[in-house]
């Protein structure tokens, strides 16, 4: 008998008391008919939990778990609202049949406490406690396991009433086993066979999550979407509770189309559209692999943001029509308060487009104002808004916003091969896409962009793609983005910021910004990076050997290797084996705000082929920092070739300082012994634009600027400054670059700070 067998043998007899003797072989004996469920660490990690530490074998206040006056020695303790993903484990010989325990309110709470407990599947519940208080005994449950296709069950306690005293157990947690089954057929699911009906105003949440369980049933397949309009709302959405990168984080996400714990799947949408309502996570792509999505559209009925048309304007007012069907509001002391399926929302800012263009009017930017508002008749409202003085004409479109990001349009979260084909994001509430922590995405064709017929002119809350802590490579090709609140892509790493030198070995990290916290950085075994946090400087990696959530905005990291020296707290960690490569390619980037494209990652990046019009700030930003968004991953190998850029930074935004701004936020730029970004070639591009800088770079090293054709024009206010502008750069190469009207760059044309005229070469 092989020492593996011996142990395995040895373990199942330990686990069900039978004689050691009887256990030859697998072939011979079936695997132990009850096996105590193992806690992965990555499990604790990947929890949402809305307070606190979630704690194995202790309850919430780190004490004995103890439910109805019960003992328990093993379990986890958490506190609702919470969710914990659970894998399930792979038996050599057998294979898990189903999951099976108990869960209650502990009893060490000061209070009452009341708590729904439910076990679910990627896309159903699959049992649900109802209300549990102190000192109700454990309610056991069991749920199917290898009948359901399951490799992810998710375990979530949610409060009922309010978050107080809920302090909730899972106890006596354990898989039961059977013998090994066979293989199931991939199929294709019609899911109008599941009572999926278009054209009507009814949830479809429901039928589709049914087609999506039986896919997963056969082991993956072809979900076939018949042509039509779809309609879903939060009621037959699946509460889910997780943390999303860059939002707002609200305790639970409604998500109406999960696309969760699959495997080879093909969703075939056929050219339908999807109508959302309410504040709701439209598509989420999950614990999932080789999933594809192909030609659908997204959209919600009541878009979150409202846009009205100028009808006059003067030296004191604005007057705007708004449709009230469209967007519906109301005027409460004078203010706006928008109101949409389930929420209401006053204003903070607005954003202004050009009639016919569809341009954000220049020097604009956002325009913050929640000032009176005066009924006029009609759809007809008068603002006590000079807006005159900023461009602002009858016929301009204002988009009235708020700040708040509740939820992207699609989320991809742990994901491995993911492909959509010719998706459509219309509209989202938050970024339309926002990957994390997953790897190898394509994106070919649709993109984010105006539905027709909708007279809109804006789509996404903010960034239309959104890639934090990804890796493999992100392909984006021949897609549309346009209308977006910011980047059409950003990709970088979230870092963390050393709030302690522990000891040694062990760090004590915080997520620095309230919008990037909880998502797993860090799991044992991956690579950390360190980073210098007054230089922003990459420093050297190790290996996590623990890594424990205290709450949402703190870990303690415990490394294989000793600290290097001079780690101190205000440096920063990153995940050095999440750094993607990336092609952008043959994109058109329109009429948006703030920049065209954002890239912060060592992988390489091609940026080839795309048409950048009328981005009303920077097209392109090397970015990188450790003191605001803590958005991080140095550029070592950037390409940006073959691209048209028409009339870009028409307003001012932050680091958007040139068409092409390289700008990491460094505090202590003459303490730099390295510089962060290196390897840029920018070659056979078009620049058609007014007398803006056309390259602005900080630490940069190895700078190419070659071959490109530069055509001015008179369309807007020039900034009178120079068109390249460099802070603290080296070996830089300005050459064979074609310029109407004719002129000759030299020296003279560089704004130099901290760089050795001597580290520019020009064609002079």
């Amino acid at each position: 008998m092989s020492y593996r067998m011996f142990s395995w043998c040895f373990a199942a007899a330990c686990m069900t008391g039978m004689s050691f003797e009887t256990c030859r072989s697998a072939e011979e004996v079936p695997p132990p008919a009850r096996m105590a469920v193992e806690v992965p660490a990555a499990s604790l990690l990947m929890a949402r939990q809305e307070t606190g530490q979630t704690r194995l074998d202790r309850s919430f206040k780190d004490a004995e778990l103890s439910i109805g006056g019960k003992k328990y020695a093993r379990g986890i303790g958490t506190h609702a609202t919470s969710m914990i993903p659970l894998p399930v484990p792979s038996i050599q010989g057998g294979r898990v049949v189903s999951f099976e325990g108990a869960c209650g309110v502990d009893d060490g709470t000061d209070g009452e406490g009341s708590v729904e407990f439910r076990v679910m599947s990627g896309s159903e519940v699959l049992w649900s406690s109802g209300v549990m208080k102190r000192g109700m005994p454990a309610k056991k449950f069991s749920v199917k396991v290898a009948a359901n296709g399951l490799k992810n069950l998710y375990l979530m306690a949610d409060r009922v009433e309010n978050n107080s005293y809920d302090h909730a157990d899972w106890v006596d947690l354990a898989w039961r086993i059977g013998k090994e089954g066979g293989t199931m057929q991939a199929a294709v699911m019609n899911v109008a066979k599941f009572g999926m009906i278009p054209g009507v105003r009814k949830d479809q949440g429901p039928a589709l999550r049914a087609a999506i369980s039986a896919l997963r049933r056969r082991g993956g397949g072809v979900l076939s979407i018949p042509r039509g309009v779809y309609h879903f709302y939060p009621d037959g959405a699946l509460d889910m509770s997780f943390y999303i990168s860059n939002h707002d984080q609200p305790l639970v996400h409604p998500v109406c189309v999960p696309l969760t714990d699959l495997n080879d799947v093909r969703v075939e949408g056929n050219g339908s559209l999807f109508l959302f309502h309410g504040k709701v996570i439209p598509l989420l792509i999950m614990d999932s692999e080789n999933v594809t999505v192909e030609r659908l559209a997204v959209d919600y009925e009541r878009p979150y943001y409202s846009e009205g048309s100028v009808t006059s304007v003067d030296d004191q007012f604005t007057e705007v029509e708004i449709d009230k069907k469209t967007y519906p509001y109301e005027i409460k002391n004078n203010k706006f308060v928008f109101i949409g399926e389930g929420w209401r929302e006053g204003m903070a800012s607005c954003m202004a487009f050009e009639k016919g263009t569809g341009h954000i009017i220049a020097n604009t930017a956002d325009i913050g104002w929640n000032g009176h508002v005066e009924p006029v008749g009609g759809n007809r409202l008068k603002l006590k808004w000079d807006l005159k003085k900023r461009g602002i004409k009858p016929g301009d479109t204002l988009v009235f916003r708020n700040y708040n990001r509740p939820h992207p349009g699609c989320v991809i979260y742990r994901a491995r091969k993911t492909r959509l084909n010719n998706v459509a994001l219309h509209q989202s509430t938050g970024m339309a896409l926002l990957a994390q922590r997953s790897e190898d995405i394509s994106i070919k064709g649709g993109g984010v962009f105006i539905r027709k017929g909708t007279k809109r002119v804006h789509t996404s809350g903010a960034d239309a793609t959104h890639f934090s802590n990804t890796r493999g490579e992100i392909i984006v090709e021949k897609a549309l983005f346009e209308g977006m609140m910011d980047d059409a892509i950003n990709v970088h790493s979230t870092c963390l910021g050393i709030q302690e030198v522990v000891d040694s070995h062990t760090l004590r990290c915080r997520y620095m910004h309230r919008q990037a916290v909880g998502f797993e950085v860090f799991l044992p075994g991956e690579k950390i990076r360190f980073i210098n946090g007054p230089t922003l400087e990459p420093r050297e990696t190790g290996t996590v050997k623990s890594a424990v959530k205290t709450n949402e905005k703190e870990l303690l990291i415990t490394l294989e290797e000793p600290l290097p020296g001079g780690v101190k707290a205000g440096d920063a960690v990153e995940n050095a084996d999440f750094y993607p490569s990336v092609v952008f390619r043959n994109n058109i980037v329109r009429n948006n705000r703030a920049r065209g494209t954002l890239f912060t990652t060592p992988g390489k990046v091609l940026v080839e082929g795309n048409l950048f019009d009328h981005s009303s700030g920077a097209a392109i930003l090397l970015a990188g920092d450790a003191q605001g968004w803590y958005e991080s991953g140095a550029c070592h190998e950037v390409v940006i070739r073959r691209n048209t850029f028409i009339n870009n930074l028409t307003s001012r935004y932050q680091f958007t300082n040139a068409i092409i701004s390289i700008y990491p936020e460094v505090k202590q730029l003459n303490n730099q012994k390295d510089y962060y970004h290196r390897n840029i070639l920018i070659e056979d591009n078009v620049f058609k634009t007014f007398d803006v800088p056309l390259l602005f770079a900080i630490s940069a090293e190895n700078i190419k600027f070659i071959n490109n054709r530069i055509i001015y024009n008179n369309d807007y206010k020039g900034w009178g400054q120079k068109p390249f502008q460099f802070r603290r750069c080296a070996n830089i190469l300005i050459k064979g670059n074609r310029v109407e009207p004719p002129r000759t760059w030299t020296i003279a044309d560089c704004k130099l700070e901290n760089t050795p005229g001597s580290q520019v070469h020009m064609d002079e």
